[in-house]
């Protein structure tokens, strides 16, 4: 699975770009492939989409082009996959555990590349992670950035419009256009599917990463791929991945996600190889 952005190391780099840059550049390219992230083939012609765009895709109706107005746990979920994006892509990761081992509900968020993704919310996140001293945790992260905090000095950090952002990504990809519909009392802008091969793509990857790809081993799981799954649950709209499958798969597949669920976090979080900081997302996501 991978997220639609630029490389770090770009397709074409001038001749007197620094031998430093091109070093930066390949460091961050072989973190992100060490965090799940596959070689990019540049003679693929399937639109890319980050872990949020996912998530969103996955929730919007296909038609209508909005969300389900009962949802209240997409929002948060959103800022969920923001973190995870950015610690796939190597910029920010977990405090260290220390001797006394914390959980990863203590421990903090803490700046580890500010060089810019590309993507307008990431690089917004990074900048409040990175300009905030003393760091804070994911679950305090995750409040601030969807502006679910009392403390009035911390809403600065709300990102507002995620969702609107998000969508219009999507337009700009060629997965949905963009409408006015009239609901009686007020006027909404809509985001209908143009592209039903995406999304068909997405849900068959969500489908067969449970059925037919299935490890039984988390840890033998693509990142990205898992990430998905735990953030597209907690954000209620997983089900509309699997509504599609018949009585039998979808009964191997809600087995499965709930051995995912089952999980210990924290111990997973100290397996060799692990990346932390989703576990953290993943801990306090799935409470």
């Amino acid at each position: 699975m991978s997220g639609a952005y630029p490389r770090s190391g770009g397709l074409i780099q001038r001749r007197t770009t620094a031998v430093s840059n091109n070093a930066e550049g390949a460091a961050d390219e072989k973190e992100e492939k060490l965090n799940g992230e596959p070689e990019e083939d540049l003679d693929s012609k399937e639109t890319r989409l980050t872990l949020m765009e996912e998530v969103l895709l996955l929730g919007l109706k296909d038609r209508e082009g909005y969300t389900s107005f009962w949802n209240d746990c997409i929002s948060s979920g959103l800022r969920g996959c923001i973190l995870i994006e950015l610690s796939l892509r190597g910029r920010v990761e977990l405090e260290k555990a220390g001797m006394r081992r914390r959980s990863l509900a203590n421990r903090k968020v803490i700046c580890k590349n500010d060089q810019p993704t590309g993507d307008v919310l990431l690089d917004e996140a990074l900048r409040h992670i990175k300009e905030t001293q003393p760091p804070e945790t994911v679950q305090s992260w995750i409040e601030y950035l969807s502006g679910e905090t009392w403390n009035p000095l911390k809403l600065r950090y709300q990102l507002r419009n995620v969702r609107e952002r998000l969508a219009k990504n999507l337009v700009e990809k060629g997965v949905c256009t963009t409408e006015k519909q009239n609901f009686l009392l007020f006027d909404m802008t809509t985001h209908p599917l143009t592209d039903n091969v995406v999304k068909q793509r997405l849900i068959k990857r969500v489908q067969d990463s449970v059925l037919t790809r299935w490890t039984n081993d988390a840890h033998r799981m693509d990142r990205r791929m898992l990430s998905l799954l735990y953030l597209a649950h907690s954000s209620d709209v997983l089900e509309n991945a699997f509504a599609p499958l018949s009585d039998d798969d979808y009964e191997v597949a809600m087995k499965r996600v709930r051995e995912l669920l089952d999980l210990d976090f924290d111990t997973e979080s100290m397996k060799e190889g692990t990346n932390e900081l989703m576990w953290a997302v993943i801990s306090f996501m799935s409470k």
